[in-house]
């Protein structure tokens, strides 16, 4: 298997384009912060840190937030080309 040229995405670019991801779908939904944080069991300033990039969130909060959501977890993970550039494949 070939290996890849391309570097490595940092955490912090990691972390805001999740974020970014996560306030696109929520926006296209017309969902609060607010309504996304009671639909997720999450406190709304954890919701505001995630859009803002400043949280590494756990698989079990991207879970809760794909669900609140109603979109795959992957979709929040760049499984959709919503958020360009995130999620490409490198062959």
């Amino acid at each position: 298997m070939p290996k890849s040229t391309s570097k490595l995405a940092s955490k912090e670019d990691v972390q805001l384009r999740f974020g970014i991801a996560v306030r696109a779908l929520r926006d296209a939904r017309q969902l609060t912060q607010e309504q996304l944080a009671e639909f997720s069991d999450m406190h709304v300033t954890y919701i505001s840190q995630i859009e803002r990039g400043l949280k590494n969130v756990s698989l079990f909060n991207i879970h809760r937030l794909a669900h609140a959501l109603s979109v795959a977890p992957a979709e929040l993970l760049g499984g959709d080309s919503h958020v360009q550039g995130f999620g490409a494949r490198h062959e």
